[in-house]
């Protein structure tokens, strides 16, 4: 990480100030950027000037301020209108992918359900739009709600399920779902009739549907055709399974999308209301943290949804001012852009029953996220407890800081060791160091523990940092009484020290402390022995990971060793040039020129690195 100087620092306060006098009265977008001139944020604006200004003035909340603190310059490119500044907004984003636009810069697709053009058309899911003539319906919020319908439909209309159409028929024809063209005559209004009727379901005429299948149900029962009756029963029950009771149905029967956001704390909710033939069908709930203007964020977000979503209603509903607590007097001109950019109808309502459902969606936002900082505040409760409790079984009166060891190798090769810092409960992954261990030959667990421990308190000394509350070490009497003989005999330190000992299928099984180590009967169904496992498994991970980037590295080393005329310099420089031992072993003689390597060694190394493998 690139450390900045003071005067750096300096310089790019009074450039941003000489730019800031210097900006338009007109629409556009802008580019925060960094200290190594990265672009951190994209935003758009009616007035460049106004928007632009508003960062650099007044107070901002914890997520803004850390936006701001780290610009040190920013670029802006003017448009001719609002409509013009959002979809460039929407490029830049997926060009530049900004840290600081979060959740808006996700390039993820909604899955469609879709109706092939072919000869003998299939029913898929899929995730993208294309020109081809088919038939598209969607997007559906979760894959699951698409696999659940198309599982229903397959069931309702037997239309081709093979990609490529076989020479026998497969287990769908003898299932009844798919009228078998690999063995028979499917006629062009067999298929034709199954796409009318899928089209009517997912158009939102599953009603009507249910009522036919109804009707020929009771025919099947009267001509005691009772098997058939069944299965145009559990037909019946799938739908009702599937298509959740509606509250909210217009007479219109218009297809339109219906949103609201809710934001506090620095994060947004915002919801996506799906009307479709005027029965709200589905909702979709995205909740992220955002750093620029609350109203801005959320057209950028339904602007970034549209360009990955090409299915698109008929109509689409956005919050008016007074239901928007965050409400600047833009939406209007926001709603015009987007509709001029999509050519659909945007309705920003102000009145009548159209507001309710924006209300809903709005209420629905801000439920969202007041459960979200439920469930954190559960989270951090519950943390806390866990804390206070594992601190009164150990004898502490508080367990805030606890740095958890762990040893990794294989056989003794590459040891490696890892500590984790858990606070208050929670992992601090910025405090987490690796440890390459020097002095211990063999697979000497012991050893290990102890120079590592020697190794983090002579610096925690020295330094002058955190001490921890508790130590926690992998293993039990052994690495405890390690730890505990370096800490009090070497350094003069006093810190608890405790031991999680695994079972036979590498399970936390047990905490031991003091010295000499006994077993402490906490519940294995309790809070502070699940944040016992957590630490455990976290420090595992971080350890087993460090281990297989070591020995990957130290294999590496190995092979490009063992070549006559390759020393340390000339390693170093295959690996960055080519980036990988698999690349230079397919490289030519001609690629090893830019590193002044001749045809005879290069030959060389092709053919040892070769013969490895």
């Amino acid at each position: 990480m690139m450390i900045e100087h003071p005067e750096d620092f300096e310089k790019a306060k009074e450039s941003i100030r000489n730019k800031l006098a210097l900006l338009p009265d007109q629409p556009g977008c802008y580019l925060m950027k960094n200290s190594e001139g990265t672009i951190i944020y994209v935003g758009k604006a009616k007035v460049l000037k106004n928007r632009v200004r508003s960062y650099f003035t007044g107070s901002h909340d914890g997520k803004t301020q850390r936006l701001v603190s780290d610009i040190r310059d920013f670029e802006y490119i003017v448009t001719a209108s609002n409509m013009e500044a959002l979809i460039l907004e929407c490029n830049l984003i997926k060009e530049h992918y900004p840290r600081y636009n979060v959740l808006l810069k996700d390039d993820k697709t909604y899955p469609y359900l879709k109706i092939t053009n072919d000869k003998h058309p299939r029913l898929e899911v899929t995730r993208r739009v294309l020109k081809d003539k088919a038939k598209y319906f969607g997007p559906y919020p979760h894959a699951f709600a698409a696999q659940q319908t198309k599982k229903l439909l397959d069931r309702l209309y037997p239309l081709r399920k093979c990609v490529t159409i076989p020479s026998q028929a497969c287990l769908y024809y003898h299932m009844g779902q798919c009228l078998g063209p690999c063995i028979e005559e499917v006629t062009a209004e067999q298929n034709a009739s199954m796409i009318e009727e899928i089209t009517r379901f997912l158009n939102g005429g599953h009603e009507e549907i249910k009522q036919e299948l109804q009707q020929k149900m009771g025919e099947a029962a009267e001509a005691l055709e009772f098997e058939r009756a069944k299965e145009l029963r559990d037909q019946i029950i799938s739908i009702d399974a599937l298509m959740e009771k509606q509250n909210i149905t217009t007479v219109d029967q218009m297809n339109r999308d219906v949103f609201g956001y809710a934001v506090d704390k620095g994060w947004m909710s915002v919801q996506i209301l799906y009307m479709r033939q005027g029965k709200m069908i589905q909702r979709n709930s995205s909740t992220f943290p955002y750093y620029g203007n609350a109203y801005d964020d959320f057209m950028t977000f339904v602007s970034q949804y549209y360009s990955e979503n090409t299915a698109l209603p008929r109509e689409i509903y956005l919050p008016d001012g007074e239901l928007d607590p965050a409400h600047d007097g833009t939406e209007e001109s926001a709603a015009d852009a987007l509709e001029a950019w999509l050519k659909v109808k945007v309705h920003v309502p102000k009145r009548g029953s159209k507001t309710k459902i924006v209300s809903m969606a709005m209420e629905n936002a801000r439920i969202a996220l007041d459960e979200k900082f439920k469930l954190i505040e559960r989270d951090e409760e519950r943390s806390i407890k866990a804390v206070e409790n594992l601190g009164q079984w150990i004898g502490l009166e508080t367990v805030r800081r606890i740095e958890a060891f762990d040893n990794s190798n294989i056989q003794g090769t590459d040891p490696v060791s890892a500590m984790v810092v858990f606070i208050d409960g929670k992992p601090a992954r910025k405090e987490y160091r690796k440890y390459k261990v020097k002095t211990v030959v063999g697979p000497d667990d012991y050893g290990t523990m102890r120079e590592v421990i020697r190794r983090r308190y002579e610096r925690v000394l020295k330094e002058n940092l955190p001490m921890p509350d508790l130590v926690v070490v992998d293993g039990g009497k052994g690495q405890i009484s390690a730890a505990v003989d370096v800490l009090e005999n070497e350094l003069g330190l006093y810190i608890p020290v405790c031991g999680l000992v695994k079972d036979d299928k590498h399970r936390t099984a047990q905490l031991m402390v003091g010295d000499p180590p006994e077993v402490i009967p906490m519940r294995r169904d309790s809070q502070e022995f699940y944040l016992l496992q957590r630490i455990q498994d976290e420090v595992h991970r971080f350890a087993i990971t460090f281990h297989r980037e070591t020995r990957a590295k130290s294999m590496v080393t190995s092979k490009l060793d063992s070549i006559p005329g390759i020393g340390e310099k000339r390693r170093k420089a295959l690996l960055k040039h080519f980036g990988s031992l698999k690349k230079i072993k397919e490289a030519s003689v001609e690629d090893f020129r830019p590193l002044s390597i001749g045809e005879k060694l290069a030959t060389q190394i092709i053919q040892a690195l070769q013969e490895e493998s």
